[in-house]
């Protein structure tokens, strides 16, 4: 029977070292943290591969004795009850057995949180949740930051989306956070976010709480070359072959963007083909983004006429490092400069652009690709 290929080009989770690209200076630096006893401040744009990255540092690190890793993604969390109720879901026995002695300790434990052991909906398995009144959150947090310590395992945790916790209403909950973070021992974090001037001003600014308490390590695009030469070994494996010349139009289409070269090297893979040529690769990269065009007009219904002008030119730039200059603004015709960094405010709140390195973009690389082709006439 012929032999069916799983898609190697994930977009989405975990699977091995072997369907995951370099990231060796990034995987050593964030293991050496960890077994050096300092936290680190992972930021990137999103889709850039944080998730990616931490995952394969905990499956690097899960033959380590007494140590144990845990993920948390906080972005839909809105308050601190919000917050712990997640923090302990999701470490609520980790650092243990299921035994029952062992739930019995964990009952025994705690005395603001109420545990409860419940059959899962889906495998039927046995697995702990939490209740708490909100009143008692921050004696909850306490309480599971007593009982990770008292676990006497070495732990990662890695709290993605961090800067979530700047929309929390409840005051002071950096301070809360920092308090107990800088007292445990045997746990290190990665504090992982998307919206760069927030989590740098979490970390790098003198009046607040977390002021240098991690080290900082931003994550880029991957290496051109060296994705490349993932890309033809998985392509090779399959009796495929892509050269270096496709690979470098997928590559700069969308600035190196990791899923994005991901999603377009998915669809390729999963055409019939043996070779590829340069139309093939764009045919797909139109198709990706005629799928989506829906979506992107309706992104454009909700941002003002002016917000919306800068945001086609910024895409028909590709990259700008001076969304305010003159020659930028005179460039498009997009009127007075006030209203103009009125209008990029407002866009990197929306996360419709962001800025790297000093650079601003259009977030979605494929929305970006779109704004570009329109027909509507930016420059006379």
């Amino acid at each position: 029977m012929k032999q069916i290929y799983i898609n190697p080009f994930l977009l989405t989770g975990y699977e091995s070292p072997e369907y995951f690209c370099n990231r060796k200076t990034e995987t050593e630096k964030l293991i050496n943290a960890f077994r050096n006893g300092r936290n680190v401040t992972l930021i990137s744009p999103r889709r850039m591969g944080k998730t990616g990255l931490i995952h394969h540092v905990f499956n690097l690190l899960a033959g380590a004795k007494d140590t144990t890793c845990i993920y948390i993604d906080i972005y839909h969390t809105n308050s601190l009850c919000d917050f712990v109720k997640l923090f302990a879901n999701t470490v609520m026995g980790s650092v243990d057995t299921k035994s029952q002695k062992v739930i019995s300790k964990i009952f025994s434990f705690f005395k603001s949180i109420r545990p409860a052991l419940v059959a899962d909906n889906v495998s039927g398995i046995p697995k702990l949740t939490v209740d708490f009144a909100p009143s008692q959150s921050e004696e909850s947090l306490k309480e599971i930051f007593d009982y990770l310590s008292k676990s006497g395992k070495m732990c990662l945790i890695a709290i993605d989306e961090f800067q979530q916790i700047t929309n929390y209403g409840e005051k002071g909950i950096e301070a809360l956070l920092r308090s107990y973070v800088q007292q445990i021992n045997n746990v290190r974090f990665i504090f992982s976010g998307s919206q760069k001037h927030i989590m740098e001003s979490l970390f790098t600014s003198a009046s607040r709480p977390f002021y240098q308490s991690a080290q900082m390590l931003q994550l880029a695009e991957i290496n051109k070359e060296e994705y490349r030469k993932f890309a033809a070994k998985l392509f090779s494996k399959a009796g495929k072959i892509i050269n270096s010349d496709i690979f470098a139009v997928i590559y700069s289409k969308v600035n190196g963007h990791t899923w994005y070269v991901q999603m377009i090297l998915n669809r390729l893979f999963s055409l019939a083909n043996k070779e590829y040529d340069i139309s093939v690769a764009e045919k797909i990269l139109t198709e990706i983004i005629m799928e989506n065009e829906a979506t992107y007009q309706t992104y454009c219904k909700l941002i003002t006429e002016k917000q919306l002008s800068l945001l086609k030119a910024i895409a028909a730039e590709n990259t700008i490092a001076k969304p305010t200059s003159n020659i930028f603004i005179d460039k498009y015709k997009l009127g007075a400069a006030s209203s103009i960094k009125t209008a990029l405010t407002s866009l990197l709140d929306k996360e419709l652009i962001f800025e790297n390195n000093g650079n601003y973009r259009v977030y979605d690389c494929f929305f970006s690709l779109w704004l570009s082709k329109i027909k509507i006439q930016l420059m006379k």
